[in-house]
């Protein structure tokens, strides 16, 4: 298999994070994947923001499930982008997407919009979360899921089979060999993030990682050609 290369929050090193025009720079950087972050906002809508707070990315103050849409859609989330819901990123790329549900409770509503747009082959849904996965795969038949984590313990991939993920996105500094090779055996395949440099992604090449999250889309280029 490919390594493949995921766009974080699009291509937030140079690009607004989690705005659509990051993730539209992604699919012209030939991203395999678009990472992206959702959180519910107060009237329901699947808003796409890494933080439960907007005060980071945005000019406004307070959690985002505080907000409805018409609120969030006030905030400039960067050169002028506004805080995007998931259908729009949905119809402004067509490449596939990783969700990272950061709120539990967005998993139902994540599961309707997956249905009702029969998005099973074109999104992977990724969580912190175990229950956040275990919930998505019973209310999308075939779901692509995959576990994150930046530090674990020795049952990472034990609670990765449990919910029936496929994948672990890994903080690529704390991976070890072992894991790895202990993943592939039982069938996973292994992402580290963030890999921004030359040094991570020959160590994510020398830890034989499936792929990388990366916030720059030159990671792409270097990574074919790194051994």
């Amino acid at each position: 298999m490919s390594f493949l290369t995921i766009g974080h929050r699009g291509v937030m090193g140079v690009e607004p994070e989690n705005t659509l025009r990051s993730f539209i720079h992604a699919e012209e950087a030939g991203m395999d994947l678009i990472e992206l972050d959702l959180h519910l906002s107060k009237d329901g809508a699947l808003a796409v923001m890494h933080d439960a707070e907007v005060d980071r990315t945005t000019d406004g103050k307070g959690p985002i499930a505080d907000k409805t849409l018409s609120e969030l859609r006030e905030l400039d989330a960067g050169q002028g982008e506004r805080v995007p819901v998931f259908e729009e990123v949905l119809d402004a790329v067509r490449s596939p997407l990783q969700a990272e549900i950061k709120d539990v409770a967005a998993a139902r509503t994540l599961a309707e919009v997956m249905r009702r747009r029969d998005l099973v082959d074109r999104v992977e849904v990724i969580s912190f979360h175990d229950e956040a996965i275990a919930e998505i795969a019973q209310l999308v038949p075939g779901v692509r899921t995959a576990l994150v984590a930046s530090r674990w313990g020795n049952d990472v991939v034990d609670r990765a089979k449990a919910v029936g993920a496929t994948r672990l996105v890994l903080n690529v500094r704390r991976i070890t060999l072992e894991l790895v090779e202990r993943a592939h055996s039982e069938g996973l395949t292994v992402v580290g993030w963030v890999v921004n440099t030359q040094d991570h992604l020959r160590l994510a090449r020398g830890l034989g990682l499936d792929g990388a999250t990366t916030d720059f889309p030159e990671i792409r280029r270097a990574g074919r050609f790194t051994a």
